[in-house]
């Protein structure tokens, strides 16, 4: 067990290629067995310790280097019951040592050239080729000179070229609104997107039946990328198939069982397809999937890496691998936020960071309390983040008792009180009764949402009750989508400004 992190998950890595010298190979040892026995480090050939409160997230079973999952908990992992979660250590710690803010810093993915290799030589080759310091001498006679030369060179080691992460905000290289669904979002008070559930089969009529019903009603649809680790058509056909009906896709795409190099691949695939909206995820792990299991590898990318990738690659027009690219993709990107999972202020870190790497609208998990809520928003408005993004609350409504009692037991980072759970129990069992009840639940939801400041819509989650989202948004008052073409965008933005009145 070691001192200062929780156990490790997995064992270390060791390099794809040993090296050479005999020398390096024992040092390397050395440094694996004294950093496993202090922080159960696996080798990962790109420490961060420093900024993650001396408590190494690679023994998050995920590997998750930026920050908590959607299904954080303080009592226990989501992956293994029997340890704690990492990240809420890492918190913790950081937040006695007033180091809070150094968790903002978009870390980078591994490298494979410098997995398993030892990096304390590393370190020391590092700095005396950087030639800008720290010196020894400065700590004793210009203390502030020190500090700032051992940011720089920890930075420079720990943020290759190929990543460059930083703690600042990045505004989008563009103007115009590059989808239906940004251009609805900057000039209405309250958006309404929902979800459909790809089919399990190769049939897609009745996908797009649903697709056809929702058009007239919400701005965009999203499709659900392999969700708990079970196969289904995936999110980028579906997407594409939606978009031919005339409703603009949000297209999900979660890091897990994917690299690097086809989560560009599949981007850029998506932008050739006119697909422009996509939600950025890390994703459900393995072990929430039905058996076989997949065999439960740590994520190569997480949700943070995969939106600040993406938004390189439509910003600057560069590839992870340095390749420029000539037309450069369009992506309008999101990200998922958990209200209800971990402690607000911890959350409103993890948003802050998403929004930092490029997330331009946030779709919360299902909100079944509205005080918790506001106190996450709260949190945001702390950390001036209401004004950077769009959010978008998520919304569920309870088709029967059994699926309250689900959601409030077994869904990671989901919280539906009790009084929920018991007005869905007093219904009886009667099917029609629960299914009125819960449309009854989700009507007073929205109209608590119609009146909740910072936020600009709602993100409706059916789960295969696609038909009731048309009911919901009539009975609720909620706006229709203002542009449900390019052409209405196009003769909105032609349109003269109002005169202004003389003063």
């Amino acid at each position: 067990m070691p001192i200062f992190s929780p156990r490790r998950y997995q064992p270390p890595f060791y390099p794809a290629r040993r090296p050479g010298n005999p020398f390096v190979r024992a040092f390397t040892v050395v440094e694996r067995v004294i950093k496993g026995w202090l922080f159960g480090c696996r080798m990962c050939g790109n420490c961060i310790l420093q900024e993650t409160a001396f408590i190494c997230p690679m023994t998050c079973p995920k590997g998750l280097r930026n920050g908590l999952c959607g299904g954080a908990s303080a009592e226990r992992c989501e992956v293994d019951p029997s340890r704690p979660c990492t990240w809420y250590k890492i918190y913790e710690r950081a937040e006695k040592m007033g180091r809070l803010d150094r968790l903002l810093e978009i870390n980078a993915p591994l490298d494979g050239t410098r997995v398993g290799h030892e990096t304390w030589l590393d370190t020391v080759r590092h700095w005396r080729q950087r030639g800008q310091g720290p010196r020894p001498i400065d700590l004793f006679v210009n203390g502030e000179k020190f500090r700032a030369d051992w940011d720089g060179f920890f930075y420079s080691l720990r943020q290759p070229d190929w990543w460059q992460g930083d703690a600042r905000h990045h505004l989008p290289a563009y103007d115009e609104p590059v989808s239906l669904l940004e251009a609805n979002l900057r000039v209405s008070s309250f958006v309404t997107t929902a979800e459909i559930a790809p089919p399990l089969t190769a049939a897609t009529k009745a996908m797009l039946k649903k697709a056809d019903l929702l058009k007239p009603m919400v701005a965009a649809a999203n499709f659900t990328d392999n969700a708990s680790a079970t196969a289904r058509m995936n999110s980028l056909a579906s997407s594409k198939l939606c978009l031919d009906t005339g409703l603009e896709p949000v297209m999900q795409l979660q890091a897990r069982d994917r690299s690097r190099v086809v989560i560009e691949s599949d981007a850029m695939g998506a932008a050739g397809l006119g697909i422009r909206n996509i939600l950025c995820l890390s994703g459900d792990h393995q072990t929430f999937g039905p058996a076989p299991w997949v065999k439960p590898d740590q994520f190569d990318m997480d949700a943070v890496q995969v939106l600040w990738m993406l938004r390189r690659m439509r910003d600057e027009g560069v590839y992870l691998d340095g390749r420029a690219i000539k037309q450069r993709p369009q992506f309008f990107l999101g990200s998922a936020a958990s209200p209800c999972g971990a402690p607000p202020k911890f959350e409103a870190i993890r948003a802050e960071k998403k929004i930092n790497a490029g997330a331009q609208f946030i779709q919360t998990q299902p909100i079944f309390d509205h005080n918790r809520l506001l106190d996450w928003l709260e949190a945001l408005d702390r950390r001036n983040l209401l004004d950077k993004a769009y959010i978008l609350p998520g919304l569920i409504p309870l088709k029967s008792a059994r699926v309250a009692h689900f959601m409030g037991e077994e869904i990671p980072g989901v919280m539906v009180p009790p009084d929920v759970i018991k007005r869905m129990d007093a219904v009886g069992d009667d099917k029609e009764a629960q299914q009125e009840e819960g449309v009854a639940i989700a009507l007073e939801m929205i109209e608590k949402l119609k009146d909740t400041p910072g936020i600009h819509g709602m993100h409706v989650m059916a789960v295969h009750w696609e038909e009731i989202v048309p009911r919901l948004i009539a009975e609720s008052g909620v706006p229709t989508p203002r542009f449900q073409n390019w052409e209405e965008w196009t003769a909105y933005n032609a349109a003269p400004a109002a005169p202004q009145p003389v003063t």
